[in-house]
């Protein structure tokens, strides 16, 4: 028989994106009864705007690009692409995993499931009323409360805006409304030269439709990693035709009848207009925070405007957050995994406490990139003495088979007796499938000559990362002196910096 709807719920999550999806879910595996409250998308950024909408497009522009080189021996004819069809396709990938995640909602809902839990779902927008209680008002405007013992904020984040650039989503958008065009643009201003802008970069440009003009406010784009990573990526989008400003700040966007005028200010103090057709503001994302009444519990936003949670995702006692509202790398694994350990820790049963040194991350350019662990200038800003060997793919035999001989492996070790694995960049074919075996052994803590005990399938694209621990060692088979451009290690510590 089917269960009753209870008047308190064991939790209550506040949006339902991939985090607060697998929030509910693990609470469930426990036998909670769970109330999710979600007023727009079911998935969120993570399923409709971001990751896997803005994925898709990625995974078929790669296809067109793939399909369009003529270096390989083949040569397609009479190849065209329609924006339209692509985003009927992005659209039907979204409403599958859309309806995979509603279908699960549905199967344990207590109309339905006569386990020891079930999951309860509401359309609306919640808004705290107390510790114990929101009022949740649907679109019609309709309001109901709902109580619970616990409390998850998964709310997600939205686009970030420019003051003085209004998105119109017609000729100006952000990343939530750029796969609503009607046609590829014949010249797009992509501003922001983050991951989102780089990505979206990569993807219009790899259908050979648009020129694309990318906005860098640094002398190089993605800052945060390394130069020999930033200047790699930075080189191959020049090389897909993206042409890139660096050193620039935008004043404004002018609307004309039919284009519109992009007005760039550089550091040396020109200034340069630029006509294109389009816009894409690409310039980071901020938490949806607004509508949830948080001073009715006495939450205040930290100087970021972020949710300010503990190690445990924790803000206070009964209330817990996870995902883009709180402080961490807007990621859509970081999500899951903080909901499903705050559900842990709320209910009692936390084993080990959460780690984010190992999380990997990919970013979608051409080729991928994956990454995982520190790079070199956090270890230099921590002032951890540390070796990096860097491998490229030209000498992978899987590689060359693949005709991809674009990309390398970058692992970092400790300068000690330990040598242990403290980071990975990795660009090329199957970067983010080949990482996941160094967060693997990261999280067990594995030394560098545990780490050689084992034997990578040959060919195969992991048996870069084996010739790089190689190298970290002097055993690797092709060696740096006769290889040099393909080939480097090298050694950092706080005193006396680099040495060979």
């Amino acid at each position: 028989m089917p269960v009753e709807v209870p008047e308190i719920f064991d939790l209550c999550v506040i949006g339902c994106g991939p985090g607060g999806f697998a929030a509910a879910m693990r609470a469930l595996d426990v036998g909670k009864h769970v109330c999710i409250v979600e007023g727009n998308e079911i998935g969120g950024a993570g399923v409709v705007w971001g990751a896997l909408a803005s994925k898709t497009m990625w995974e078929l522009s790669k296809d067109f690009w793939c399909a369009s080189k003529v270096d390989r021996g083949y040569r397609a004819t009479g190849l065209t692409v329609d924006f339209k069809a692509l985003s009927r396709t992005v659209s039907q990938a979204v409403k599958e995993k859309q309806y995979q995640m509603l279908s699960q909602i549905e199967t344990f809902s207590p109309k339905r499931y006569n386990g020891p839990g079930s999951v309860t779902l509401k359309r609306g927008y919640g808004a705290f009323i107390d510790d114990h209680s929101i009022e949740v008002t649907a679109k019609n405007e309709d309001k109901e409360i709902v109580k619970a013992k616990n409390f998850l904020v998964s709310t997600g984040s939205k686009p970030r805006g420019l003051a003085h650039i209004a998105v119109d989503q017609e000729t100006i958008y952000d990343s939530d409304g750029i796969l609503r065009l009607n046609e590829f643009p014949r010249r797009l201003m992509i501003i922001g030269a983050g991951v989102i802008g780089c990505e979206y970069a990569t993807i219009f440009s790899n259908f050979q439709q648009t020129k694309v003009y990318l906005l860098d406010h640094k002398d190089r784009i993605l800052p945060f990693e390394d130069n020999d990573l930033s200047d790699f990526i930075g080189h191959n989008l020049e090389q897909n035709g993206v042409e890139i400003f660096h050193s620039a700040i935008l004043r404004d966007i002018v609307r004309q009848p039919d284009h519109l005028e992009v007005i760039l200010d550089f550091a040396d103090g020109h200034s340069q207009v630029v006509e294109v057709d389009a816009a894409l503001v690409a310039v980071g994302r901020e938490p949806n925070l607004n509508s949830l009444n948080l001073q009715a519990v006495g939450i205040e936003r930290s100087k970021s405007g972020h949710l300010p949670t503990d190690k445990n995702c924790c803000i206070k006692p009964g209330i817990y957050a996870a995902g883009d509202v709180a402080i961490h790398p807007q990621l859509v694994n970081i999500a899951e995994m903080e909901g499903r350990y705050a559900v842990k820790h709320m209910f009692g049963f936390t084993k080990w406490p959460l780690q984010y040194y190992n999380m990997s991350g990919i970013m979608f350019f051409n080729p991928e990139v994956a990454l995982v662990g520190l790079n070199e200038k956090e270890c230099q800003e921590k002032k951890i003495p540390y070796r990096v060997a860097y491998y490229a793919n030209a000498l992978v035999t899987r590689a060359i088979a693949m005709r991809a001989l674009s990309g390398f492996v970058k692992i970092i070790v400790s300068d000690d007796e330990q040598q242990r694995l403290l980071g990975m960049r990795s660009a090329g074919p199957q970067a983010s499938s080949t990482i996941m075996s160094i967060a693997l052994l990261m999280d067990q803590d594995t030394g560098l000559r545990d780490v050689l005990k084992s034997i990578h399938p040959h060919p195969s694209m992991s048996e870069s990362i084996q010739e790089c621990l190689r190298l970290l060692e002097g055993k690797s088979v092709f060696k740096p002196y006769a290889f040099p451009k393909h080939m480097r290690i090298r050694r950092w510590n706080p005193e006396s910096g680099f040495t060979e």
